[in-house]
């Protein structure tokens, strides 16, 4: 599958991958002060953004599909940093193809299986009637009956957009996505062990907790530099705001 990608920069290759319902676009801003020292990819991983569509949606096809993407763009051991559903394709990658990356940053996530909390998404998702919608404030207010968070509501109808002959379309394969949400939420699929130096960066919760966390690293990758950023309101901004210096610095 050949993935859609914005690149920017230039020197050493580094691969950002989005989370669930995310996109490229979610990283622009930061790409940008990135490539300030990298050639940065900004990749929509298969069922968002502009990357093709598929019935099949799991963890090692997002692991073999980012392999392809890095044999097809001949990268030399790319720096990865992988956001939420992006960390986890990132970690089995790295456990999969140990050899294929230079540094690993996984931003609010570690390799383990977590419950399935996204059907209220879902459901205000498939509450939109694609083909009879007239605006996207209608969008919103159908929405926001399963997902009264405005930011969150924002987030999800990025990936609503207009085609030539003036309908909406959804960007993502919301089809799929709910097919397979269960496996979203598995934990690593692969054995093996990453040599190299993962970074991980997570914010949401209390330090002490974050560092319980960070054991379930342990069986996957030995070496672990944990960063924190200030759990809390907008945690995600204060993790996106120290990125580059962490980055840089690791």
């Amino acid at each position: 599958m050949k993935l859609f990608y914005r690149h920017s920069g230039a020197g050493k290759p580094l691969i950002i991958l989005h989370g669930l319902f995310g996109s490229s676009d979610n990283w622009f801003s930061l790409a940008k002060v990135f490539a300030q020292k990298y050639t940065v990819y900004l990749v929509d991983q298969r069922n968002h953004g502009q990357s093709p569509q598929s019935d099949d949606f799991n963890y090692k096809l997002l692991a073999d599909d980012l392999y392809s993407f890095i044999k097809e763009h001949k990268l030399d051991k790319p720096d990865i940093i992988g956001h939420s559903m992006g960390g986890k394709t990132a970690m089995n990658f790295a456990v999969k193809y140990p050899d294929q990356l230079g540094k690993l940053i996984i931003v609010d996530i570690v390799p383990k299986a977590y419950p399935v909390h996204h059907d209220h998404i879902l459901d205000g998702l498939h509450d939109i009637d694609i083909n009879a919608l007239t605006s996207r404030g209608e969008a919103d207010t159908l929405l926001s009956k399963q997902v009264p968070e405005p930011e969150v509501r924002q987030f999800l109808l990025k990936n609503l957009y207009r085609t030539s002959e003036g309908k909406f379309q959804w960007r993502i394969n919301l089809q799929a996505i709910d097919n397979h949400i269960e496996e979203m939420g598995e934990g690593m699929q692969y054995p093996g062990l990453f040599r190299g130096l993962p970074c991980s960066l997570m914010g949401r919760a209390p330090i002490i907790l974050n560092l319980v966390m960070s054991l379930l690293f342990v069986p996957y990758f030995h070496r672990l530099k944990l960063l924190h950023s200030t759990p809390g309101i907008g945690y995600r901004q204060k993790i996106r705001k120290s990125l580059p210096q962490q980055l840089f610095l690791f």
